[in-house]
């Protein structure tokens, strides 16, 4: 297959606002080296982290709700998810779906062809657990605003599916994200879970996810979004943040909060779990500072769990999830990625349901 030297791609200049984000047209396009594949994009979903790593959000001299803007307090020693500095120029974009188009030494040549989505945590293949050896996909190196991208060979799941391209992209980061939330939480066919900002992608991956293991679900949105929601078989819908939560639950017993929103409305979150419950977060779009009474902590006997890395076999077990129909894609929109600024502004918005896709 004959293969063009450049590929446009949008690269991230610095940290800041959307101004960072700049259209080449003759990037140079990348080789794998051993043990990666060379992917054709076909589509890349946004996420939280793309908006996060590019404005410096996750810098704990930040202490604002995540926003479009760059930060004039971003400490350049932890801008990124890990804590630590990134590397400029960076292409962006984790939520990749594509063709592997060439394969570098040590990888099987049959593997040409395939359809794939990302696994988008980079592990040591010799201590894949080990939290912080861990690199995220389009932070700690280049990842699928472009044309082409490449990644460890084990980082391409080859995914089946009668799905489109911009379909199949929604699913790695919010999905896995899920996944790994209920993971880590424990959550079985016992459980109520109430979960804040259901309409976004993570939300509602979380609702599929939760009814996928047999969970009751309590769903939070705006009211203007509940229409959307319903479409993914919640057992309650209520408003996105009632003036008295635990008179909306209606005697309800929540013995699980997943929780990507916190922000102001958090103390009245954890007020409404059961004695025994756990509360398990990967976000915080509304808001990182909380105030928590510690008495609620411990005389309640509550867990509380941050999700960030998956476990591994997640990324694996979605595949599958995806391949028998046993979760869907909420696509929201499509942009071309030449207008890679203008679907940020409209995911930053959250006026939309679901996920949004750029195709290059």
């Amino acid at each position: 297959m004959s293969l063009p030297d450049t590929m446009r791609a949008v690269v991230t200049m610095g940290h800041g606002g959307l101004e960072q984000l700049v259209l080449h047209t003759d990037w140079p396009r990348p080789d794998p080296a051993s043990g990666e594949v060379l992917v054709r994009v076909r589509a890349c979903g946004l996420n939280n982290t793309d908006v996060n790593t590019r404005t410096g959000w996750y810098s704990k001299a930040v202490s604002t709700a995540t926003s479009g803007e760059g930060y004039s307090e971003v400490d350049g020693e932890d801008p990124t998810w890990g804590g630590r500095p990134l590397t400029f120029p960076r292409i962006q974009g984790a939520d990749v779906c594509g063709e592997v188009v060439a394969v570098g030494s040590g990888v099987d040549p049959s593997r040409v062809g395939e359809r794939i989505i990302s696994d988008n945590w980079l592990r040591d293949p010799a201590d894949p657990e080990n939290k912080d050896k861990t690199g995220y996909y389009g932070s700690e190196r280049d990842g699928g605003f472009a044309e082409y991208t490449t990644m460890p060979a084990t980082n391409a799941v080859p995914v089946k599916s009668e799905y489109s391209d911009a379909e199949l992209a929604t699913f790695s980061c919010s999905y896995s994200t899920a996944e790994g939330m209920l993971t880590r939480a424990g959550v079985t066919d016992q459980d109520t879970v109430l979960i804040p900002g259901a309409s976004g992608g993570v939300g509602g991956a979380l609702l599929q996810l939760a009814k996928l293991r047999g969970a009751r679900v309590i769903a939070m949105a705006s009211e203007a979004k509940h229409a959307d929601v319903a479409a993914f078989g919640p057992d309650l819908i209520l408003p996105r943040a009632p003036d008295d939560l635990q008179a909306a639950l209606g005697g309800e017993k929540v013995t699980v909060v997943a929780d990507v929103v916190g922000g102001t409305q958090w103390p009245s979150l954890v007020d409404v779990l059961q004695r025994g419950g756990r509360y398990t977060c990967s976000g915080a779009i509304a808001g990182p500072l909380v105030e928590l009474d510690l008495r609620t902590l411990y005389l309640r006997d509550l867990t509380f769990t941050g999700s960030t890395v998956i476990p591994v076999g997640v990324m694996q077990r979605l595949a599958k999830y995806i391949e028998d129909g046993s979760v869907r894609p909420v696509l929201a929109a499509v942009y071309p990625l030449e207008e890679l600024r203008e679907a940020q502004t409209a995911f930053i918005s959250k006026k939309l349901t679901g996920n949004i896709v750029v195709c290059p």
